[in-house]
């Protein structure tokens, strides 16, 4: 699905940035970042979609756990932004490469002349060589901390910068026929030709603390993304080196088919 593909949106959420006491779960964000260098590297156009502000800043506000009250959230996100984006230039750096920041809000998209500056931004840093690391601006976004999602955003950025493909990297390896955890003949859909009805069933929730989506909020991104004729794949974030494998065309995780 992918083995062509010039210009990919990469979306990674808390739960694999992250271990289970909040804390930044280092050797992984290093080989994601290895993995999406040597990607740059082949010449393929590359956007980040990162979640893991709000986490990573309660943990070093020393707070007890993520944050319950939306002014909470925003706090934690502005000190955690800035360790997010701090990691990320120093490893991406190490390997030659420049990232750029983007904090975006619903209305930057859904606004004409803020969505048009946004393209041009991003085309922008593609022209010089950058590769944009986006979030969205929890601090100010107070809507999109309460309902909104990654997932969502990642999609999103696809349609907006004409993508060819979306990979989302979470703590589950794809579609199941079931709750893995509850049944143990659930087995994983390898391929999804189109979302509908029974594709939402049987999408649970969120099975990280850390995080707030769920494999629902995956199969509405997927459903963004694929019928704007985007390649998506769903997959799990514990080794990076499987973004290889989905590059190059082989079996991983759950693939959605784009609908052209």
């Amino acid at each position: 699905m992918l083995k062509n593909a010039k210009r990919i949106v990469v979306k990674v959420g808390t739960s694999t940035l992250t271990y289970p006491t909040g804390k930044i779960n280092i050797r992984r964000v290093k080989a994601l970042v290895e993995v999406l260098s040597d990607l740059r590297n082949a010449g393929i156009q590359l956007a980040l979609v990162t979640s893991g502000a709000i986490g990573i800043g309660a943990v070093k506000l020393g707070l007890p756990g993520r944050p319950q009250d939306t002014p909470g959230r925003q706090a934690a996100a502005t000190v955690g932004q800035c360790e997010l984006m701090f990691l990320y230039d120093k490893l991406f750096s190490e390997y030659g490469q420049v990232v750029g920041q983007l904090l975006i809000t619903r209305s930057d998209i859904e606004n004409g002349e803020r969505r048009e500056n946004l393209i041009n931004c991003f085309e922008k840093l593609f022209d010089y060589g950058a590769m944009p690391v986006i979030n969205e601006n929890d601090s100010v976004a107070v809507e999109e901390i309460v309902y909104g999602d990654n997932d969502n955003l990642s999609a999103q950025v696809a349609k907006l910068i004409g993508a060819d493909g979306l990979i989302i990297l979470s703590d589950i390896d794809g579609l199941f026929s079931a709750n893995p955890s509850e049944d143990e003949s659930a087995v994983l859909i390898p391929i999804v030709r189109e979302i509908d009805e029974s594709v939402y069933c049987i999408a649970g929730g969120s099975s990280s603390s850390v995080g707030t989506g769920g494999m629902a909020t995956k199969i509405t991104a997927a459903k963004i993304a694929t019928d704007a004729g985007i390649e998506t794949v769903v997959m799990n974030g514990a080794n990076p080196e499987d973004i290889y494998r989905a590059i190059d065309g082989r079996q991983v995780g759950t693939q959605f088919l784009a609908r052209n």
